[in-house]
């Protein structure tokens, strides 16, 4: 499975945006999925995660109640939508997959050692 990030770029902060994640050569259909981003000067850390059967979802302190991660099976895409963008949102965003068939189908990983497959990243920039 390959993993395409996108919907990156420059925003106003207060804005919105909302950020897609495409599998190929395979199908989120069996994998847990998670969203990841690292400020300059950071490490990566975990926004948000869902786990393989969709039932649970985590989301960071930080993102809580201002994001949504969701994905579209017919579409293999998984989409986070961000809301009320601060400064402090910058970094660039990576979404992962768990496709190792030892998955717990309920639970969200949380920690970036749980996956296996991971984009390329897309930038946020949040900046007036």
């Amino acid at each position: 499975v390959q993993l395409q990030a996108s919907g990156g770029g420059l925003v106003q902060p207060g804005g919105s945006l909302s950020l897609s994640c495409v599998a190929s050569g395979g199908t989120f259909s069996n994998a847990a999925i998670g969203w990841f981003r690292q400020a300059p000067g950071k490490e990566r850390e975990v926004v948000a995660s869902t786990s393989r059967s969709g039932d649970t979802t985590y989301y960071a302190v930080f993102v809580k109640g201002r994001s949504t991660i969701s994905r579209d099976i017919a579409k293999n895409t998984v989409y986070l939508q961000m809301t009320s963008l601060q400064s402090e949102d910058t970094a660039v965003y990576y979404c992962a997959a768990r496709v190792s068939p030892v998955t717990t189908s309920w639970f969200a990983y949380k920690n970036q050692d749980d996956y296996d497959t991971w984009g390329q990243g897309t930038l946020v920039t949040v900046s007036s």
